[in-house]
């Protein structure tokens, strides 16, 4: 049988068939194949599974794995030598970003940023909470918003709360299999439940003391929603860690850079101490954003996400 994955606990798999939930299992063998991911299988996957009885219970036993057209991959949190297949076969992201409660810093967008475009995923900034903001974090919206959208990114405000540009997501996700990712606290699953109601996923409040949110969500889920129209709710993700990217091929994957790669004097050129570099004759035009740029160098370096850092700030000190 060929089913798809909608569920992944890490040991039991929930794949779908003709309508049909199964719970599956996998053969040992698939852990010797090479994988260096953590969860050899993920929601989204296309698979071939066999049906078993055992103690009267129908389940199935996964057989193989189809190959993937994509998927987000980030360090394993527990072993940060691995990785960490967090959906395949998406035709979209939403990447969930609120100010202050908790805040998303650019650090992080960016970081999520560069694994789509590795992988050509289409991402769509979604600025939710909006009706919670004060003028000060209004205006560090439309900051955000001038620097992505500039770049080619589609960004759109919400508040899953008031049901604000709410059917605007709708609309994007007809006819496709969408996940929703972000940090936990900033509305993911109050959003989902907002587009179809009917799903009613738990959700937790904020943590005051940290402004970070309780994690609710525990393993990635795949939903059949009303609408024609699938969707990956995730867990919340405190920091995202790129996976084998090479310093030569990184700039490619912000595509203000890869624009300008072509003026640079050099075809090598990793735009840090390279002479008559367009990317930084245009940093300092300020034709690119200084944020994005520390990003980049933060990500060149292997650096490790800083939680804590002010990347708000609009110069370059």
């Amino acid at each position: 049988m060929i089913g798809i994955v909608y569920k992944s606990t890490g040991s039991w798999y929930l794949v779908k068939s003709e309508g049909v939930s199964y719970k599956c299992r996998i053969k040992g063998k698939f852990r010797l194949k090479g994988i260096k991911s953590t969860n050899p299988i993920a929601v989204g996957d296309k698979v071939d599974f066999d049906l078993e009885t055992k103690n009267n219970e129908e389940t199935g036993v996964i057989t193989n794995i189809y190959e993937r057209d994509n998927f987000i991959v980030r360090k394993s949190v527990n072993l940060s030598k691995q990785t960490h297949v967090i959906a395949s076969n998406i035709d979209q992201v939403f990447l969930l970003i609120t100010i202050n409660n908790p805040p998303t810093f650019t650090t992080f967008i960016d970081r999520f940023l560069v694994t789509a475009e590795a992988y050509s995923i289409k991402t769509i900034l979604v600025f939710n909470k909006i009706d919670s903001y004060e003028i000060e974090q209004r205006a560090e919206i439309l900051y955000l918003k001038d620097i992505y959208e500039a770049i080619g990114y589609q960004c759109i405000e919400v508040s899953a709360t008031q049901n604000k540009n709410v059917d605007k997501i709708k609309e994007l996700m007809l006819d496709k299999s969408s996940m929703f990712v972000g940090h936990s606290g900033v509305g993911k699953t109050t959003l989902v439940n907002a587009i179809e109601p009917s799903l009613n996923l738990k959700t937790k409040e904020i943590s005051e003391q940290y402004k970070q949110g309780k994690h609710t969500t525990t393993f990635a889920e795949m939903f059949d929603l009303s609408f024609n129209a699938r969707i990956i709710d995730t867990p919340g993700i405190k920091g995202f860690g790129v996976v084998d990217m090479g310093r030569d091929e990184l700039g490619d994957y912000f595509p203000e850079f890869f624009a300008l790669k072509q003026h640079c004097k050099f075809n090598n050129c990793i735009h840090v101490n390279e002479p008559k570099c367009a990317v930084k004759d245009a940093l300092e035009n300020e034709e690119v954003s200084w944020s994005r740029y520390k990003s980049y160098l933060q990500i060149l370096e292997g650096e490790e996400e800083h939680y804590r850092t002010d990347v708000w700030e609009k110069d370059k000190e």
